[in-house]
């Protein structure tokens, strides 16, 4: 998520020395707004101006100090740089006390203005980018917990909505990590049973030897031990939403009799002989095709088949990357909010992992690396030893990925106008998304694919 920072503001009433110095910011690369008084570059500049500024400090009317000390009423973070004469040094160096960036003293080699702008750009580009991320996290409260803004998360939602108020049995797929059971409880909160429970069963860390107690419940007196009765999760579900994560885990002889609860939608608790009718909906979620483990004969085939209803893939992160500073502006928020402080710089080793790292862990990675940010952790490999930039070829590389994946988020998918914007031959742009793999139908809306 780089901010775009490149804009000088300079002031001085001398229309020589401002031609001047505006010529050399200029053929550095910057670009340049020219102010001839502090007060039309008050009036001009916003309080979110994308730049640095730069300005003379012997003036009439409003001198350079005085503009700083408005400028810092409306952003008390916006680099300020003042020129002074040799008299004035004394009183350039009580400014810097008073949170002005830097002082270049006359007369002084272009050199050197362009050395100190350079720097006060890259701290600017860092406090605006922060400011974003802040932004985003507050934005993303509203979408929890499906945040993300690519059409492949925008679809996600629009489809689970809509099966929300369908009530049908879903079945969820995606790689750990993802947010299934996120999807799950969207589900749940979205529909006609949001009032009633949501019981979450975690397939594989059923015990063996009381799954049947565990899922149906039983009677008191039913085994050795019964000493009370039982509600099973299945029936505490009853009026609600029954949710089951890693459901290719679930025990053979499991199976068989969660199917019988699918179909006929009762249960019957250990050594009761009266079933119980049961009002609930079924989301089951698998970490992979569970249509594999049903040809491998770890599945039922009539259970997979009950259970496939909907079927519903969430995306890994790496089919969105463009959602992972979103995801991780709200975990940072929500880290820093635990640990009451305030929101840490994001340096470049912080951006870089974000735009380039593959989130094998998916979210909860994520989310775990946004609190070892918050703790001021995150440039520590598990030995230790400082994270270095990967060399430039590779840096390039990640840069073009990044330009591509941006043109067709802006022409939602359409080829045709990413290579206008662009301006590559088809043959290239192709070799391009093999290179980077990068899948084209996750742009377009929800119009034009499905999910």
């Amino acid at each position: 998520m780089p901010v775009s920072v490149n804009q000088v503001a300079f002031i001085d009433d001398d229309d020589v020395l401002r031609d001047a110095n505006v010529q050399t910011l200029q053929l550095a690369g910057f670009e340049v707004l020219a102010f001839d008084s502090a007060e039309s570059a008050v009036a001009a500049l916003p309080a979110d101006f994308p730049g640095v500024v730069i300005s003379d400090i012997r003036m009439p009317r409003m001198d350079g100090r005085q503009l700083f000390r408005r400028l810092k009423e409306q952003d008390p973070d916006l680099p300020v740089i003042l020129i002074t004469g040799h008299a004035d040094v004394t009183e350039a160096v009580e400014a810097l006390h008073d949170g002005v960036y830097d002082f270049v003293a006359k007369p002084y080699a272009p050199e050197r203005l362009v050395s100190s702008v350079r720097r006060a750009i890259e701290k600017r580009r860092l406090v605006l980018e922060n400011r974003e991320l802040r932004s985003l996290a507050a934005q993303a409260q509203g979408d929890w917990p499906l945040i993300g803004q690519t059409p492949v998360m925008e679809r996600l939602r629009a489809t689970l909505r809509q099966l929300a108020s369908a009530d049908v049995d879903v079945l969820l797929e995606g790689e750990t990590g993802v947010g299934k059971e996120l999807a799950a409880r969207a589900l749940h909160a979205w529909g006609r049973r949001r009032d009633r429970e949501f019981v979450a069963v975690d397939c594989a860390a059923l015990p063996a030897g009381a799954l049947d107690s565990e899922l149906f419940g039983h009677e008191l007196g039913a085994f050795s031990g019964a000493v009370r009765q039982r509600t099973g999760r299945i029936q505490q579900a009853d009026r609600g939403t029954l949710f089951l994560d890693e459901i290719e885990t679930l025990a053979p002889e499991a199976q068989g009799k969660f199917l019988r609860v699918l179909e006929e939608r009762e249960v019957t608790p250990l050594g009761s002989n009266r079933a119980q009718t049961l009002d609930l909906r079924v989301v089951a979620a698998a970490k992979g095709n569970l249509a594999d483990a049903v040809a491998a004969g770890t599945f039922r085939q009539d259970l997979f088949h009950r259970l496939d209803v909907v079927r519903i893939r969430i995306p890994p992160l790496r089919e969105r990357r463009e959602d992972v500073p979103l995801l991780f502006a709200h975990f940072l928020a929500r880290a820093c909010e635990r640990l009451d402080g305030p929101p840490p710089i994001i340096d470049d080793q912080v951006r870089w992992r974000l735009h380039n790292h593959d989130w094998p862990g998916n979210v909860r990675e994520l989310g775990h690396y946004a609190q070892r940010v918050a703790l001021g952790l995150a440039d520590q490999a598990s030995t230790g030893a400082p994270e270095e930039l990967p060399p430039l070829p590779e840096r390039v590389a990640t840069y073009e990925a990044h330009v591509i994946r941006e043109a067709l988020a802006g022409c939602d998918g359409d080829v045709r106008k990413a290579l206008e914007v662009l301006r590559i031959p088809r043959k290239t742009f192709y070799d391009k998304l093999d290179r980077h793999d990068i899948d084209v139908a996750a742009y377009r809306p929800a119009s034009r694919a499905r999910p």
